[in-house]
């Protein structure tokens, strides 16, 4: 028998889905020992410990769920039995979960969170290669030490850096400023690169209201008096272009900033991190002037998670303003 062993939490998705005939349309249903059981000769590679925490859609899981799945991981993984943990989880909002058990959870152990992008009922099921890609990286030592992975399509990405990119594509899920960490070959992990730092926050405590805006040409500060009136406790907006702001928004920062709220920026475009580099109203000098946080590279969904964390430790803007700058200036 195999020395290793690997608990897989289930949490639901489309790994765990099948089309329902009566309203033709995909709903979960396949068991965790039933999409366990599609994995050829997985008892070859560990022993395997099933953890059943829910079998929901991903937009159904909300951050207090995501933290429940977090200190569940942090349980199990620090059991001295357990090689590695995998999550199973809906693609939707994977790469939010994701990241989240990336900062609050510390091990060397591999911790890695898979779905899938077809469900059982239809051709090409991806559910099963995925969980066996995930499984390969589980119980390889060379995996070790790299944080909260994301592997999908025989790829190997950080949770720090990996989007979803396509509404359909089987390689939806990708790192676009850098690349994958490395690939699943012939039931071997192959790591290509690193990451060189890594942000770790001690924390079980999350904020749940915490707004996320997209910006566009000619808004107004309506949509940011919302969010104050409605007692949000941060507000991340992703911004044009370098990080710059149509100037009628401006009153609404400059409100909300006065009431003690952070505001976090980074932009609205796939790649490149915000800076300060334009000096007119609504540039990103002005808004670093007036308080604005820099979010660096990282897309809206994801400074957001780091902004509820951040609110979950602290409400002093300063220490708020150093977690979300950790390393990206």
């Amino acid at each position: 028998m195999v020395k290793n062993k690997v608990a897989i939490i289930f949490t639901g998705g489309t790994i765990s889905m099948k089309v329902d005939p009566r309203i033709h349309a995909a709903i979960p249903a396949l068991t965790s020992e039933e999409i366990i059981g599609m994995v050829t000769n997985i008892e070859k590679f560990s022993q395997i410990e099933i953890i059943n925490y829910a079998n929901v859609p991903s937009p159904h899981i909300n951050p207090t769920m995501m933290m429940e799945i977090a200190m569940l991981v942090k349980k199990t993984v620090a059991r001295e039995d357990i090689t590695g943990v995998i999550v199973t989880h809906g693609t939707d909002t994977l790469e939010e979960t994701a990241f989240l058990l990336d900062l609050i959870i510390r091990t060397e152990k591999p911790i890695v969170v898979v779905g899938a992008m077809r469900n059982g009922s239809e051709l090409g099921y991806d559910g099963s290669s995925n969980l066996s890609a995930a499984l390969c990286t589980a119980i390889s030592p060379k995996a070790k030490n790299k944080g909260v992975l994301v592997v999908m399509n025989n790829e190997v990405n950080a949770a720090s850096e990996v989007t979803k990119t396509n509404t359909l594509s089987l390689d939806t899920f990708k790192s676009p400023e850098f690349g994958p960490l490395g690939i699943v070959d012939n039931d071997e992990v192959i790591f290509y690169r690193d990451i060189i730092s890594h942000q770790f926050l001690d924390t079980e405590n999350i904020e749940k209201k915490v707004g996320l805006i997209k910006s566009v040409p000619g808004m107004e500060s309506d949509i940011m008096d919302f969010y104050i009136d409605a007692e949000y406790k941060g507000i991340v907006i992703e911004a044009l272009g370098r990080g710059n702001l149509p100037p009628e928004m401006l009153p609404g920062i400059k409100k909300a900033i006065s009431k003690d709220i952070p505001i976090v920026m980074v932009s609205r475009c796939p790649t490149g991190r915000v800076l300060d580099t334009y000096g007119y109203e609504g540039g990103g000098k002005n808004l670093r002037e007036l308080g604005v946080i820099f979010g660096g590279n990282l897309p809206g969904q994801k400074v957001r998670i780091k902004l509820m964390l951040a609110l979950g430790i602290t409400k002093d803007i300063d220490t708020i303003k150093e977690i979300i700058e950790y390393n990206v200036l």
